[in-house]
């Protein structure tokens, strides 16, 4: 069966350092999309971020670079400029993360791309946007997850139960920067839908804010949750005999299903039990029932019939866990590369499907200048149109 690519045929050219600009070419190049990355003569820094295989090649940048194409160009330079100048001309989307005070001078800066490519989206991706009194700060993974907001209430759950005296600090791996790659992507798709060329401003920060949002409405109950705090009335992590779920209820029928789950226990037939207020009440109470309930059985076990009676609840799973469980297996989530000095690494295709086959992954990420014969395929193309 032919995989859907709803992109095909259509050219970005990224120029990307972190991981926000790169996850957003990323996501496009799952979608068909030729992504062409332009590294500088020092290569993108990506190839030396962490985390790291034994060789010392990046696996982050193994992730994030799978399936684009290659090209070094030296934008310090007229011809790297002018090579540049080609490439764009016959892309749609020019993804670019270079901080504001530097585009001025590599010839990226938005009235002067505006000016020599009209019909480009001109997607800008920055810590904190392109206008304002921040467009200008720099912002890593840490400051952005604090800067949104989320990093206020880390760790939290379990982690916050066995680790009171830990610091907030943040979520593993690029959780802040990669919501900011969500949102370019879906923004520069919203652009190019709409047929006319423009810039389009991201600001990472601005995107974690908005997955923060109901941490912020609670303002308007005049609370304020904190990492200790956060939590439902009842439900969050349980442990079992060998591991780890999470449960949450907020619907009537959840609750039935976690009743049903449980045995109908005695406690659960009081009829103050029947309204969702009196329930949240008495979340504590309900808490140490369903604590030791999950004591006496297997995760497994228990997550099956959960989810049988419509209950949310799964696994804590462990990263051998995740590349070898039975939904991932059954989406195809999963795909096989090989990696220089590596071998077979397991490279997550994309986190959607347009079709009944999950995406296919063409090519690994790619090594440093690869494809810098589209340069010289791009200027030709350019002078023939003149």
């Amino acid at each position: 069966m032919q995989q859907d690519t709803p992109l095909s045929g259509i050219r970005v050219i990224e120029h990307a350092s972190g991981v926000a600009g790169a996850w957003a070419g990323r996501l496009l190049a799952a979608m068909g999309a030729e992504v062409i990355m332009v590294e500088p003569p020092g290569l993108c820094p990506l190839r030396k971020r962490a985390p790291l295989f034994e060789n010392g090649s990046s696996a982050l940048f193994a992730y994030v670079a799978a399936d684009k194409r290659s090209v070094v160009l030296d934008l310090a330079t007229t011809d790297g400029r002018g090579e540049l100048d080609a490439l764009v001309a016959g892309a749609a989307i020019l993804i670019d993360d270079t901080p504001l005070g530097e585009r001025d001078a590599l010839g990226l800066d938005e009235a002067a791309i505006a000016a020599r490519h009209p019909d480009i989206v001109h997607l800008s991706v920055l810590p904190f946007g392109a206008a304002g009194p921040k467009a200008g700060w720099k912002g890593e993974e840490i400051n952005l997850i604090h800067a949104g907001g989320e990093g206020y209430l880390l760790p939290n759950g379990l982690s916050a139960t066995l680790f009171p005296d830990r610091p907030p600090l943040k979520i593993a791996g690029h959780f802040a920067e990669m919501q900011g790659g969500v949102a370019a992507a879906l923004a520069g798709l919203a652009a190019l839908w709409s047929g006319e060329g423009q810039f389009v401003d991201v600001s990472v920060q601005d995107a974690n804010l908005a997955v923060g949002a109901f941490a912020l409405q609670r303002y308007g109950d005049g609370s304020v949750e904190h990492r200790l705090t956060r939590s439902f009335r009842y439900g969050g992590v349980i442990e079992c005999r060998d591991g780890y779920v999470e449960l949450l209820t907020l619907e009537e029928r959840q609750w039935r299903g976690l009743v049903e789950l449980m045995g109908h226990p005695e406690w659960a037939a009081d009829d103050a039990f029947n309204d969702a207020v009196e329930r949240s009440a008495r979340g504590e109470m309900i808490n140490r029932e369903i604590h030791a309930f999950a004591r006496a059985h297997d995760v497994e076990d228990i997550v099956a019939r959960a989810q049988k009676l419509g209950v949310p609840m799964a696994r804590y799973n462990t990263p051998e866990q995740v590349l070898s469980g039975a939904h991932e297996t059954a989406r195809g989530i999963f795909q096989k590369q090989e990696w220089p000095g590596v071998g077979a690494i397991s490279v997550q295709t994309a986190p959607f499907r347009f079709g009944a086959e999950a995406p296919r992954l063409a090519a690994a990420a790619p090594q440093p200048g690869a494809d810098q014969a589209l340069v010289s395929s791009a200027a030709e193309k350019r002078r023939a149109s003149a």
